[in-house]
């Protein structure tokens, strides 16, 4: 099993630095299923590799010139402190249910990215977010973070792109940035209650890191609405697999969730697509 978790670590790395995010979403399950980590330990675990993944991933990112430095520090500062805190009332909640929080999470915010930016949102190719806007949105996803160990790419992507209004590729390349910074602090908090196996983890993140840097070599040769519809679909579909193993009621209600999001988001892309066609709604 070590070789396919190795293995698997270098997906982990390759989706950090060709989306930004889903190295948590992928290193969980993985710790979880294929290494045999408890849940808590597979959570402090995820947030070391994908620290470190993240941090070697947003070098080549920002040589490119796809972070914008004040908004990831900010932001990350923010969620630092959130992550810390969440990380701390994780000891509180059973690991299951920590799972179980994480994958409705990635449902909804798949469901988001496959949709799109809301018709008329300003798009933001050069300059900063507003500060306030930042803080609020990084004490937010920081204490996800902490919670379920998720590196918050999954969150922070979706709420650069989509609400800050940053191009994907840029959204990318900032969030390597924030998730390092709240994946550190996440595991500050988890570091006082949950032991880690560090054998394992820096094995894990030297694979993960391998995957980074190949990944950081393709996000800008990939089109923007791409990116962000297959990072959708990425985190829709772990997210279904992640509740499926988790709930006995996931053998209906995920198939159902799938259904309901693949449609919607097919749905709205139409409705789009008449309206652009005809000049307007009819």
């Amino acid at each position: 099993m070590l070789v396919l978790t190795l293995l698997a670590a270098v997906v982990v790395g390759l989706a950090l630095g060709v989306l930004g995010g889903g190295g948590s979403i992928l290193t969980v399950p993985i710790l979880v299923y294929l290494a045999g980590q408890e849940p808590k330990q597979a959570i402090a675990m995820s947030l070391f590799v994908v620290g470190v993944t993240s941090a070697v991933g947003a070098i080549s990112h920002a040589r490119a010139g796809r972070v914008r430095w004040r908004t990831g520090l900010v932001f990350g500062a923010a969620g630092m402190a959130g992550a810390y805190g969440g990380g701390r009332l994780a000891e509180l909640i059973p690991g299951t249910w920590l799972l179980v929080g994480f994958a409705v999470m990635m449902i909804a915010t798949a469901a988001a990215m496959i949709r799109g930016r809301r018709d008329g949102a300003p798009v933001k190719p050069h300059g900063e977010l507003p500060v306030g806007r930042v803080v609020v949105e990084g004490l937010a996803v920081g204490a996800v973070t902490g919670l379920v160990g998720a590196g918050g790419g999954f969150l922070v992507v979706p709420a650069l792109a989509l609400l800050g209004g940053l191009p994907m590729a840029i959204a990318v390349g900032t969030s390597l940035v924030v998730i390092a910074m709240k994946s550190f602090a996440g595991l500050a908090g988890y570091l006082a209650t949950v032991h880690i196996d560090w054998k394992l983890a820096v094995m894990v993140t030297v694979a993960a890191v391998i995957g980074s840097m190949i990944g950081g070599r393709l996000t800008g040769l990939i089109p923007e609405t791409v990116l962000r519809r297959g990072f959708g679909w990425f985190v829709l579909v772990m997210g279904g697999f992640v509740l499926a193993q988790q709930l006995p009621v996931a053998a209906w209600v995920v198939p159902v969730l799938l259904v309901v999001g693949a449609g919607g988001a097919w749905l709205v892309q139409r409705r789009r697509r008449k309206v652009t066609a005809g000049g307007g709604p009819q």
